[in-house]
């Protein structure tokens, strides 16, 4: 889709890489081009403490809405959560518990208030939960004014659907009836704030084409649905997940620095697409930033990240990161590391090197510890150890108050002890 709009919106959207599909794109650039103001909403079920950045490009896409005068919806899936959405899924969820499905909320809530504005003002976010209409549904009374108006053949043509049963795998009837509830939020939403637009991830495709298809039959206004491209790296990979686990967005589950790490990372490739994606550079800066070749690419990538850090974690913690990567990686100054601190109990006993990999996130399991320190990808103050019974004592620190910790090329830490 590379077409000149009359909305510069999409134009906007489309020049950056965010626009995939439109259910009736003429229908929406003529919305957009002649309202000013429109509500568009975007769902996240809430599975986890926090979002990770397989979520950060919608959480763009609420940010450039609020830019362009528009108002944006957050819809916290408390009630669908409760099921889980099979789109993209090979399996069904785990099940949460209504506290924990709770507690979720507010960690998402938390790390959303940071990189978008809420309020009462006419382009503030605000926050609804479709738990306050989901949870006091009766299920005959939803079944017959709803319900009756989604075909079982349709439902099954969908990809979130027939990807599950053409593998054979297992697709409850609670999952199924997923794309009915999503399909409702649409409809809840346009009663309750006149929205009009849809917004999801390429995956979110056949759930938002139900909502626009149910709000017809509802005789509602028409509604609109714009999908964004599936967030891939350059080696086609989903992104969002790491050999260490999930890049999350709230600082106290990935600290700034190593999120800022992660872009800095990123395959050459890639910068590109994600200085256009996830940061709020203008297009000329960042044409200029992309055309860099060679070792010069690195500045852009040190730019990319600093951006990307700035708008989840703010200003100071950005610096700080590309401070202290800086001095890390290129004057070769440990100190300004990001700090991992143990117990003076813990180094009078002595901690293993398994243990610390383990506790401090690098390894997910002792046995990977292990195995990284056998192939001899970990280091103590730059020293490779591949000795699996290596322990940390107090002998560790009797010639600076820290152990520098690093585990591969790219991932290091300063283990500091309480005073």
């Amino acid at each position: 889709m590379n077409t000149k709009h009359k909305s510069e919106f999409l134009n906007f959207i489309q020049e950056r890489g965010y626009l995939y599909q439109c259910t009736n794109v003429e229908g929406l650039d003529q919305l957009l081009s002649q309202d000013s103001y429109i509500v568009a909403y975007i769902g996240f079920d809430c599975t986890a403490p926090s979002l990770h950045i397989g979520s950060l490009i919608q959480i763009m896409m609420l940010r450039h809405l609020q830019k362009f005068g528009y108002k944006p919806i957050v819809l916290l899936g408390g009630g669908t959560t409760k099921i889980g959405d099979p789109s993209g899924k090979d399996k069904a969820r785990s099940v949460l518990s209504i506290e924990n499905i709770g507690q979720n909320i507010l960690g998402i809530r938390k790390t959303l208030e940071k990189m978008i504005s809420f309020g009462s003002g006419k382009t503030d976010a605000v926050i609804v939960n479709n738990a306050d209409w989901l949870d006091s549904i009766k299920y005959i009374d939803f079944l017959r004014d709803i319900g009756a108006y989604f075909s079982v053949n349709r439902m099954l043509s969908f990809d979130s659907v027939k990807t599950r049963l053409d593998r054979e795998q297992n697709l409850s009837f609670l999952e199924f009836n997923y794309m009915l509830l999503q399909a409702y939020d649409f409809a809840e939403l346009n009663k309750k704030y006149g929205c009009r637009l849809q917004i999801g991830g390429s995956d979110q495709w056949g759930n938002i084409v139900n909502g626009i298809e149910l709000g017809k039959k509802l005789n509602l206004s028409e509604l609109f649905g714009l999908t964004t491209p599936l967030l891939l790296n350059a080696q086609g990979n989903k992104m969002g997940k790491t050999e260490s686990g999930a890049v999350w967005l709230d600082g106290d589950m990935l600290k700034p620095y190593d999120y800022w790490q992660y872009f800095r990372n990123v395959d050459d490739q890639d910068v590109g697409r994600f200085l256009r994606l996830f940061t709020d550079l203008s297009i000329d800066e960042v044409k200029k930033l992309e055309s860099l070749k060679d070792q010069e690419i690195n500045e852009a990538k040190k730019v990319l990240a600093t951006e990307v850090t700035k708008i989840c974690h703010g200003d100071e913690e950005a610096e700080k990161a590309c401070s202290a990567s800086i001095s890390a990686f290129e004057n070769e100054d440990s100190s300004l590391l990001p700090d991992y601190i143990i117990t003076k109990e813990k180094v009078a006993d002595g901690i293993s090197l398994v243990d610390l990999l383990h506790e401090t996130g690098f390894e997910l399991s002792k046995g990977a510890a292990k195995r990284l320190i056998q192939g001899n990808g970990c280091k103590i103050n730059d020293n490779t150890i591949n000795d699996i019974n290596y322990m940390i004592n107090s002998e560790s620190f009797k010639d600076q108050p820290f152990v520098k910790l690093s585990a591969g090329k790219k991932r290091h830490i300063k283990v500091v002890v309480s005073m």
